[in-house]
């Protein structure tokens, strides 16, 4: 990325956004602590890559963003604007059509009754992007050409069904670029994929991005898509983004012990099947009805000490671009 976008305002600027998820009946006052105090931006053109394991809140934070639904506290900025004050519960079609969502499963967020010129018609017709029969088959056409399916006036009268996994992700990022999104929000877009297609994946999500400066909030547990796709990578943990910078960066010098698990996870073709490298952790996930105090990861870490059980640790900068919370590197840390 160029150095000039940095100097630029962020497209988005997400401060302290928390969501407690409200648990059992009308006078129970037990929440789930779905995302805490969570902090990023992105910028025009960039992939911010959030990573963690099932369960850290990764979801939850870029449905906040899309408005599906409502923060509990905090600010999100769009283009300079607190959309949480200028935007409806629902948001409105001018915010719909800049930031946009891709699901997970892309059977699942097709309708398989419809062919697949509906599903990239129907937001031609909505936003008024395409008017009149043969424009918005042109259109169309042009969309699938874009995510490279071909023929695509052949592919255009098929269904959902009708296609591999790939081409139906393919067909939900045309959906999404239907609109001229500025921000996609793609929701582990290849988890659901064939290993042997998911690069094909993840090269047409960097096409676009060089090509149209689109900006991707981009969700995944694989830390060998994040590093390979993102221009930044966020880790989340029980609902904290515990560890954040440049992807290169973080993938060669991870701070936090959570982080450095998680690489170890990933396989090393030349360490033969061991893959942890020595680095551990034991006992669970804490519970995000009553979390403990402190670092939620504390439990968990070999490298806990008494501070980690008692306060949550600050951001603490550990070069430039690169940033931990973790009480090994803020006071009364020895790293």
């Amino acid at each position: 990325m160029s150095q000039s976008n940095h100097e630029q305002p962020p497209i988005l600027d997400v401060r302290g956004m928390t969501k407690h998820f409200p648990v059992g009946v009308l006078f129970n006052k037990r929440q789930v602590h779905a995302v805490e105090d969570a902090s990023f931006t992105v910028q025009c053109g960039q992939v911010v890559a959030l990573v963690g394991e099932s369960g850290s809140g990764k979801t939850t934070t870029i449905r906040m963003i899309a408005r599906l639904i409502p923060v509990t506290q905090g600010e999100i900025f769009f283009e300079g604007a607190n959309i949480l004050k200028t935007e409806p519960r629902w948001a409105s079609m001018d915010y719909r059509s800049k930031v946009q969502l891709i699901f997970q499963d892309p059977f699942a967020s097709l309708n398989s009754v419809h062919t697949i010129e509906h599903h990239l018609a129907r937001p031609l017709i909505i936003h008024k992007k395409a008017s009149g029969r043969q424009e918005i088959h042109e259109r169309v056409c042009d969309l699938l050409e874009t995510v490279e399916l071909k023929p695509a006036a052949e592919i255009a009268n098929r269904y959902p069904h009708q296609l591999s996994g790939g081409q139906r992700q393919r067909v939900a990022i045309a959906r999404a670029l239907a609109v001229d999104p500025q921000l996609i929000l793609a929701d582990e877009p290849i988890s659901m994929l064939d290993v042997s297609i998911r690069m094909g994946v993840l090269n047409l999500i960097d096409k676009l991005k060089e090509e149209r400066g689109i900006s991707y909030v981009y969700i995944t547990h694989d830390l060998a898509s994040a590093r390979y796709i993102g221009d930044k990578i966020m880790v989340m943990y029980a609902g904290h983004m515990v560890e954040g910078g440049d992807g290169e960066a973080l993938m060669k010098e991870a701070a936090h012990p959570y982080t450095q698990l998680l690489l170890s996870a990933v396989p090393n073709p030349h360490a033969g099947l061991r893959t942890d490298n020595g680095i551990g952790a034991r006992g669970e996930v804490p519970s995000l009805i009553n979390p403990p105090p402190g670092c939620p990861f504390s439990a968990r870490c070999l490298k806990v000490m008494k501070p980690c059980r008692q306060v949550m640790p600050g951001q603490t900068v550990v070069q430039a671009g690169h940033w931990v919370r973790c009480h090994l590197f803020g006071p009364g840390g020895n790293s």
